[in-house]
Parts: structure tokens; sequence; C-alpha cells
């Protein structure tokens, strides 16, 4: 049976582009980048050939961009750093928030919860009340681009205004966004970014954190003074080169094939929605407005059947989704996110795409999805 992969949010199977960077790069010297020798030289070019690329993408200066492990380090590292440089300051985050960053704020400072709408989407009035309020002016606010589990996208460019107005510095959580959007980090001006490589066709286990020029924030790994004395520990050069392939070929052409990679997303997701509308009792969670959800995803609530038989229903017939219950993660929670907006996370189902998907793939949901639902609710009489 052919497989239909629509969980492109969660991670994205490797881009070509990637995968022969990777190739040549492992055929090439190993060495060390921080040495002078001939060879350390050849793997520092590579290095700073990826920054320049993912800092193309993100549209920042390449001295921005620090390479971590990945996203969930980056978020890390900048709570660390935020926190470090006011010691018991309070951190605000909303429970939609990533839990990389909602986890790493709580161990380390006092906690502000942010409101959401019933979209999911940051209330600038809250952040601005919570930075009026009494008390020392928080260490951080943490704001994503967009919800990674009903892609929402937040209003971050007002969120960072305020944020800039009061002096509080911002972190962006836009690993669900890079490669998806525009980001156009330059002009937001936000503090702190994370970016992770996994999600638009680049190799797990390396991301970034872009930080504003003249921002100085104490490394969460210490022990050498790679990356400038920002991120200790010898870099992944393979995870870095790949990653860097990746954004290139995003913006290789002047950003047009980024622009394709959208539309095509839209219009893709588009379908699955409609398809899934046609069920009764299917709604669509989030922003009801698709210009203002990422352009690759739609979280459903699907009434009368919980998502674990849903998405086995799915599986059986070759088409691989999500939900935010706790049945189909690693936690033994459901989704704080969707348990913020109001949402039973039981109910719910999350289908992305990506640069690989094909109609097929979008067609073999449309085909099966209302069978599975009706099968379901059949067997509950």
């Amino acid at each position: 049976m052919a497989r239909h992969y629509l969980d492109h949010a969660s991670t994205s199977p490797l881009r070509p582009e990637a995968a022969a960077a990777i190739a040549e790069w492992l055929a090439g010297p190993t060495a060390d980048p921080g040495r002078v020798h001939q060879e350390g030289r050849f793997v520092r070019a590579s290095l700073e050939t990826a920054r320049e690329q993912v800092a193309a993408l993100a549209g920042v200066r390449p001295r921005q961009v620090v390479f971590t492990s990945g996203g969930t380090e980056a978020a890390n590292a900048a709570q660390w750093g935020a926190t470090r440089a006011r010691p018991g300051a309070p951190v605000l985050c909303a429970a939609v928030e990533h839990s990389a960053v909602r986890d790493s704020a709580t161990r380390l400072a006092p906690f502000v919860p942010l409101a959401v709408d019933g979209h999911g989407r940051l209330k600038v009035g809250a952040v601005a009340d919570a930075l009026a309020g009494p008390g020392p002016a928080p260490a951080l606010v943490n704001c994503q681009w967009a919800n990674h589990e009903v892609g929402t996208a937040q209003p971050v460019v007002d969120v960072v205004g305020v944020c800039r107005a009061a002096g509080v510095p911002v972190h962006v959580d836009a690993c669900a966004a890079f490669g998806q959007v525009d980001l156009g980090l330059g002009d937001l001006d936000a503090d702190l970014v994370s970016v992770s490589a996994h999600k638009l066709g680049g190799p797990p286990g390396v991301g970034a954190l872009i930080v504003r020029r003249g921002t100085r924030i104490e490394p969460l790994l210490v022990g050498g003074q790679q990356e400038r004395a920002r991120r200790a520990g010898m870099e992944n050069v393979v995870g870095i080169v790949g990653l860097g392939a990746a954004a290139g070929a995003l913006v290789a052409d002047g950003g047009a094939r980024r622009a394709a990679e959208q539309a095509v997303a839209r219009a893709r997701v588009a379908r699955l929605t409609a398809a899934a509308l046609e069920v009764d009792g299917v709604s669509v969670v989030g922003d009801p407005d698709p210009a203002r959800r990422l352009p690759h995803l739609v979280c459903l609530g699907v009434a009368g059947v919980e998502a674990e038989p849903v998405l086995l229903g799915l599986d059986r017939a070759g088409v691989a989704a999500h939900s935010g219950s706790a049945c189909s993660s690693e936690s033994l929670e459901p989704s704080p996110v969707l348990e913020a907006m109001g949402v039973d996370p039981s109910r719910s189902l999350r289908l992305s795409v990506g640069w690989s998907t094909t109609d097929a793939d979008v067609e073999a949901f449309a085909a099966a999805f209302g069978r599975v639902v009706g099968d379901l609710r059949a067997l509950r009489g």
C-alpha cells in the first residue's frame, strides 16, 4: 500500500539539496573548524556558508545566527540568557507556546501566564497590561510566530513593539514558521528567535538561535569559545551543512521557490479542509481564516469520535496524521495548547503538508476520512 505523509508540521523529509550537501561534505576532510590548518579552514568555510544561507532565509546578518542542536536548545538558551541577565524577574508566556518554551521558562523564573483568545492568538493588550503592572520588569516576553498545533499567526510585530517601548526583551519561537512564511527577522528586530531544521526539510538535531544585533546573553552551554563564545561545544557541522542547504534551496532564486511552495501548500490545505468539512460534525480549530494561519497546516475538531481511532483508521488507509491527544504523543498529557483554547484535545486532528507532498497524498485523505469517521460513529451506535 502506498503511504501518504501529512505530518510535516512534526517533521518533514530531508530535501534532496540537503541530502546531497551532507553526502558531499561527508566525502571531504574532517576537522575541527576552530583549527588553522587546511582541513580546519575547509570545515570552517562550510560552516560559514551554511550560516549565510540560514541568515538569508531569516532576513538577518550571518553573525546573528548561533547554531544549536535544535529549536528546543535554542528556546532554552533564550530563557536562560534572559533570566540570567535579570535574576528574579518574571517571564511572560502563554499556554499555547511550545513546551520547550513553557517548561524552560517556568523552571528558571517566576512565571506570568498571558491570555489568548479562542483561536489561540495572544492578546496584545494582555502583554501591555502585564508590562505596566506592579513589580519588577519582566526578564523576557515569549511570543511564538505562529502556533504549532493550530497554525494561528501571532501578532508578533505588535508584541515586539510593545516590549521594545517598555525596554523588555522578546523571544520569538519561529520553529513552526521558518521556511513556511517570509520571516523578515531583520525588520522585526526581536531580541531572540529560535528556528529548527527538520520542519523545513533539513536534518533533525540542528537549529539556531538568532540574536538581535547588540544583544548580549550568557550562553546556556559553556566550556568553549565556539559560535563566538555564544554556544560551547563542537559544532554539528554535517547537520549545519544540511540545514544551510535546505535554507539555501528556498532563497537561491530570490524566493520564487519559497513563494511557490507557500501557494501550493495553501491550495492543498484548502483541499484537505474542504474534504474534511464534507463530514458532519467536523470544524476548523484555530483561526477560520486561512490567511491568518500558517499555510501548511490545519487543525480539525471531529465530533463524536476520539482522535486515536481516527488516526489508526487513517494509518490503515495509508495516511499519516497527528492529533493533540495524549494517545498520539510521547506525553501522558493532552495538548495544553488546545486545552488553553477550550478545545477537546482528544477529538482533534492536525494535517500538515510540505515540500514532498503530492496531490495523491491529499486525495488519499479525502477518500479515507469520511469512511473512517463514519465507521467509527456507526460502532458507537
